[in-house]
């Protein structure tokens, strides 16, 4: 049975498990001693792998509408974010935007209709749907979207978080 086959775009950006380049003088410095090198000496070293409690990460800020990184994956951001009142109309061009309710009662204000959005529940917003979340009450939400995705996407205003703080 033969490998399967990747694309050469799936492995462009991604650092192979055994680069040859940065271990040159480690087995250069073992060949011939007759010692196999050591696992770790040869590997590029495992990324740090831990749970997020999103309890104790929203417990961390108190402000409405900034959201805050928590995750990142694939290019994507995992957000999380406090929001209390109506937000921006706003759209992503060119992102679609993920929004999980943890706690409160998110309504989703879309041009055509509104969506309530309660806990335990999520709403895709995809690229170029003009909306606005609303929330009566606090709301706590994770927000999963592309990294470079501003919260107010195509408007520009004193709640645009330019830069995120992570936690």
């Amino acid at each position: 049975m033969s490998a399967p086959h990747r694309s050469p775009t799936v492995l462009a950006g991604r650092r192979p498990r055994w680069d040859s380049r940065r271990h040159a003088d480690t087995a250069r410095a073992l060949e011939g001693t007759g010692t196999p090198p050591a696992r770790d000496a040869l590997e590029t070293p495992a990324p740090e792998v831990d749970k997020v409690n999103l309890a104790q990460k929203l417990a961390l800020f108190s402000e409405h509408g900034s959201p805050k990184v928590v995750g990142e994956l694939n290019g994507q951001h995992v957000r999380l974010a406090r929001l209390h009142g109506p937000f921006v109309w706003h759209q992503h061009d060119a992102e679609d935007e993920l929004f999980l309710v943890l706690h409160g009662q998110l309504r989703m204000e879309l041009r055509e209709r509104t969506v309530d959005v309660g806990p335990g529940e999520f709403i895709i917003i995809p690229r170029g749907v003009e909306h606005r979340p609303v929330a009566e009450e606090e709301v706590h939400v994770l927000l999963f979207e592309p990294a470079t995705t501003l919260n107010t996407g195509n408007v520009r205003e004193e709640r645009t978080a330019e830069h995120l703080l992570q936690l």
